[in-house]
């Protein structure tokens, strides 16, 4: 399988802690809701999962807000849940409501229905992925993802989204060992499922803790933490251009727990907008020559409500919470890749995401220029 060479490398350069001329951006969410385009799309294919299963409306829409912005990656369009859904908990969106399952995982009779699935179940995600690759033309690397075993639990236990996740920690509580039963199986299955992307293209891969933060300490590390390092251990590090695949892993409300995630077997952790860039640095960012971790994130998306001054302004207290950047081309460094702290809200005015790209891509530029 061959693909376009790619012509901008900064964010895989960055991801790898190799000094850039300016600080990469890619937003998390970046193709949905807040383009009318997204719209337009979404309402030919009928539903979201006519959207993520048609792979033709898939690379359309992961290509839009490249069309719009000059940002330096594209994700595949997808959604966190096709894993359960191809585990047969029957998945479904309903307008305004969110995702929810027709089945749900609650007994030990439920547990011992699971297994990883088929992948050929997913196999319009990975098509996608071939397509989009095509569709980039090498235009900027393209990020695959997949939700943790920890946050797919978390839907597929309680069915849908939840506010106090009663459910699935009760069980946890209670039935600890039908929850690490769930969680071997989801780890595996989203290994499966990471190595899958990327043999059809992915260049990096993303794992969403999206609900880790929700748990006590302790309980995260054993629930959490010990399955996303299952995860890894068991990926791919080739992609199909015999390139290396840089995984990043983003744990909503781990900053915390940065000293647990330090040495995690990944090359970034993205942060939500709750945690300080340079006290991270300081604890996974390492050393000029020496091993750590790049940082991705980590603007409070809710800042792109505000007028495009405003959002300079923001971007720069981001910019200068990481601190100088490192620009040895001869060595490793610590390395910051911009994003928001959480996925955009579809309310976002797109104009101002173009201030928000406009100001990473200047200002972060006119920091690496000699004094």
């Amino acid at each position: 399988m061959s693909f376009p060479i790619l012509s901008n490398d900064t964010f895989l350069r960055a991801c790898r802690r190799q000094a850039t001329d300016y600080t990469p951006l890619w937003l998390m969410r970046q193709a949905g809701r807040y383009l009318p385009e997204y719209k337009a799309t979404r309402a030919k294919a009928g539903s979201f999962m006519g959207l993520a299963t048609n792979v033709d409306y898939a690379t359309e829409v992961t290509l839009q807000p490249l069309e719009r912005f000059p940002l330096d990656a594209a994700i595949l369009f997808s959604d966190i849940l096709t894993v359960p859904d191809a585990m047969g908990l029957g998945l479904s969106f309903a307008e305004g409501e969110g995702p929810r399952f027709a089945k749900q995982v609650r007994n030990e009779a439920d547990v011992a229905e699971l297994a990883v699935p088929d992948m050929e179940k997913l196999r319009y995600v990975f098509d996608a992925v071939t397509s989009i690759r095509h569709a980039l033309q090498g235009r900027v690397p393209l990020i695959g993802f997949s939700g943790s075993p920890w946050t797919l639990a978390c839907y597929m236990v309680e069915g849908k989204g939840s506010d106090d996740y009663r459910l699935v920690k009760s069980l946890m509580y209670s039935r600890p060992d039908l929850m690490h039963r769930i969680l071997q199986i989801n780890a595996d299955s989203v290994a499966a499922y990471l190595n899958a992307q990327i043999d059809a293209g992915a260049q990096a891969v993303m794992i969403f803790d999206s609900w880790g933060g929700v748990l006590a300490d302790r309980a995260f590390q054993e629930f959490s933490l010990a399955y996303t390092k299952r995860v890894l251990s068991q990926l791919k590090r080739t992609g199909v251009d015999g390139t290396d695949v840089p995984r990043i892993v983003f744990t909503k409300g781990g900053g915390i727990w940065l000293p647990d995630m330090k040495d995690l077997d990944c090359e970034v952790l993205g942060l939500d907008w709750t945690a300080n860039l340079g006290h991270a640095r300081a604890i996974v960012g390492g050393e000029v020559g020496g091993a750590g971790k790049a940082l991705q994130g980590n603007i409070d998306p809710n800042v792109l409500f505000a007028p495009p001054e405003r959002i300079a302004e923001q971007v720069k207290v981001v910019l200068d919470s990481f601190g100088a950047p490192h620009t040895d081309r001869n060595s490793t460094g610590p390395t910051h890749i911009f994003n928001l702290g959480h996925g955009i809200s579809q309310f976002t005015p797109p104009e101002h995401v173009a201030a928000l790209v406009e100001a990473v891509h200047t200002q972060s530029r006119a920091m690496r220029q000699p004094k």
